[in-house]
């Protein structure tokens, strides 16, 4: 009966082990992007297929992340609020604010 204990310890210390050091890159890491005095930053953004992109809106307006070639997103985000959208395909994509075109910037996506 002792040595039914020790095993269970022993493979509940393994268990705990093998939590423990699973890799950091198994969760896909969210990228932020800030939209502030009617500005983006940063301007080019470069993430891995399966990412997210997270759009802050820190302005008192409306803005949105449009892309501008097939549409692939389309987001509005309101002030103080954010927008998040996961980057399935690789490539270049260039967006821009609808209301303010002025604001404009790229994600590429490895």
């Amino acid at each position: 009966m002792a040595r039914t204990a020790v095993w269970r310890a022993a493979l509940g210390v393994i268990a705990f082990a093998m939590i423990s050091i699973a890799p950091a890159s198994a969760v896909p890491a969210v990228k932020q992007i800030t939209l502030g005095a009617m500005s983006v930053s940063p301007m080019q953004l470069t993430v891995k297929t399966g990412e997210t992109v997270e759009w802050i809106n820190k302005d008192v307006v409306d803005h949105t992340s449009t892309e501008k070639k097939a549409a692939i997103w389309n987001v509005s985000i309101a002030p103080g609020k954010s927008a998040k959208v996961v980057m399935k395909k690789a490539g270049t994509f260039d967006y821009y604010c609808r209301y303010h075109p002025n604001m404009v910037a790229k994600v590429i996506v490895r």
